[in-house]
């Protein structure tokens, strides 16, 4: 059974950074691509940032992209975030999962399962 725990969300101000972190358990971390994905009152949840297992490849939503960096450290079973340069629009819950289809870091949301209970990131302007 995968567990995951979000953190390091919070309330920040448009320009601010923050840095997520989710930590895994229960899986071989280092085997599987993992994903972030972020959810915002009323719309649907989305992939913005995703990695392979070891880390080379990764993959970001245009809305992020250029602002948020993904990262893993698999000795201790650890996937981040990097969101610098916030925006109001950024404002959701950030959840992250590993990837059903092994170790390609998919856009699909649909590849992904195991879903934290997510962390809420709010971006006043």
């Amino acid at each position: 059974q995968v567990q995951l725990v979000e953190s390091g969300g919070g309330l920040v101000q448009a320009g601010d950074s923050l840095r997520l972190s989710c930590e895994a358990s229960g899986r071989t971390f280092s085997s599987w691509a993992m994903g972030w994905s972020r959810q915002a009152p009323g719309k649907e949840r989305d992939i913005v940032a995703a990695i392979t297992g070891n880390g080379r490849d990764t993959y970001y939503g245009n809305s992020v992209k250029g602002r948020f960096t993904i990262s893993r450290d698999n000795a201790k079973n650890i996937l981040y975030l990097q969101m610098n340069s916030l925006k109001p629009e950024d404002t959701a819950v950030y959840y992250c999962a590993p990837s059903k289809s092994g170790d390609y870091p998919s856009a699909n949301i649909y590849d992904y399962d195991y879903w934290g209970q997510g962390t809420q990131v709010t971006v006043s302007s």
